[in-house]
């Protein structure tokens, strides 16, 4: 019987062919949209290298610093001092590190008469333990680097391509905003997405041009927190909010206190459309409800546009009803059938949209509007498409299937009036 469903299928695609490019078209753009859009939300927030641990790191990625009368508030990076004099040797942390935003570490370079802008981030050697890069070459700075500030520096493939046409790289050096550092690894290039890991270049927090990062409670520093494990995050969380309390103020009647929370950065991502007081807790629930809301609403539209256009088909066809039900086709049968139609065209229309989903990834790959960032569709990616897939053939396939079989055969060859 199945078989005989999708001879029939297909005869009625190729006799409607407007029909059927509509409802193609409809269901390939749909799942392109949502596709692309899956495949960005796992490339900013999924699990990939370097980040292989982060189910297990906690971030402090924003503080805030106030007077008790709201007079004055300081938002922003945390500052050196206040992480590494207050929050070191959390319990159930197996690795802390500090880091600079790579973003507001953009400097210039000089070669042969160009000039070539690079992303810089100042890190400790605990950072290379909690990310896992690739490297190409060489290996990552020591503690006894950042500890006597040697000017040494990783740097990623492109930046190699750059100064040196792809040529071996550790042991020689590179100028920077100034500075000259001799290159000890080479690492694969992370995306512009990787908020945390991201850089063209990687030095020695202690290289900075000067130490009064040393004194600040605030100023352009993440803190990052590699837990033993997801069970130790309450504790982590609980003991530094309490060793936010006994942060010493240089100037008490200016600021007295301060505010930040240990988070994912899910978590703290959460906090732009919905939150902007870090003084409260963080609901990433919000942000993921808003993101399962706007797929659902972006499936919900066309697949209603679908019912419409299969209501209109399946009328059409009235006659055709009309004469199988006179012959005793029950009304199981003929659901049936337009089912197996309408998850065949839909399963269809989703080969369509995997093949168009990789086009558009692999051009907006190649349009750099996203640095080092390869977008492809993962077998993730793949499953979330074949069931929506479906889930557009049921939806749009059961109703009107559903009101078909309910047509009496007379007003079914009457036109279904």
């Amino acid at each position: 019987m199945l078989r005989n469903y999708l001879k029939i299928a297909f005869k009625v695609f190729l006799r409607r062919k407007f029909f059927t490019f509509i409802s193609l078209f409809a269901i390939s753009f749909t799942l392109v949209v949502l596709m692309v859009a899956v495949a960005f939300l796992d490339h900013l927030f999924g699990q990939q290298p370097p980040e292989n641990k982060l189910d297990r790191t906690l971030g402090v990625y924003h503080m805030q610093m106030k007077s008790s009368d709201g007079h004055n508030s300081w938002g922003g990076p945390g500052g050196y001092k206040f992480f590494d004099r207050y929050a070191r040797n959390l319990p159930g942390v197996e690795k802390m590190s500090l880091c600079t935003d790579t973003r507001d570490e953009g400097v210039y370079s000089y070669l042969n008469g160009e000039k070539i802008q690079s992303y810089l981030k100042r890190t400790d050697s605990e950072f290379w333990e909690i990310m896992e890069f690739t490297f190409l070459e060489g290996a990552p700075f020591t503690a006894e680097d950042e500890k006597n500030a040697n000017f040494v520096a990783v740097i990623n493939e492109a930046t190699r391509r750059k100064f040196f046409n792809d040529q071996p790289a550790v042991g020689k050096t590179i100028e920077v905003d100034g500075q000259r550092f001799r290159v000890v690894g080479v690492v694969a290039n992370v995306p512009y997405l990787r908020h945390i890991p991201f850089a063209d270049i990687w030095v020695p927090i202690s290289t900075q041009m000067s130490s009064t990062y040393r004194e600040e409670l605030m100023g352009g520093f993440i803190a990052l927190f590699l837990a033993r494990s997801t069970a130790d995050f309450p504790a982590i969380r609980e003991e530094f909010q309490a060793r936010l309390k006994q942060v010493e103020f240089p100037d008490p009647k200016q600021y007295n206190q301060m505010y930040g929370w240990t988070e994912t950065f899910f978590e703290y991502m959460s906090r732009g459309p919905f939150q902007t007081n870090y003084a409260e807790k963080s609901h990433p629930e919000r942000l993921l409800a808003a993101i399962i809301i706007a797929l659902v609403l972006f499936m919900l539209l066309p697949t209603i546009n679908l019912i419409n256009l299969n209501v209109s088909r399946i009328m059409e066809r009235a006659s055709e009803i009309g004469v199988r039900k006179a012959f005793g086709a029950s009304s199981l049968a003929l659901v049936g059938q337009f089912i197996v139609e309408n998850v065949l065209l839909t399963l269809v229309g989703g080969v369509v949209g995997f093949v168009l989903s990789q086009l558009v990834l692999h051009a907006i790959t190649g349009s750099g509007w996203f640095p080092y960032a390869e977008f492809h569709l993962s077998y993730r990616i793949f499953l979330y498409g074949l069931a929506l897939a479906i889930f557009f053939g049921l939806m749009s396939g059961v109703y009107p299937a559903w009101k078909m079989s309910r047509l009496h055969p007379v007003a079914a060859l009457k036109g279904g009036r």
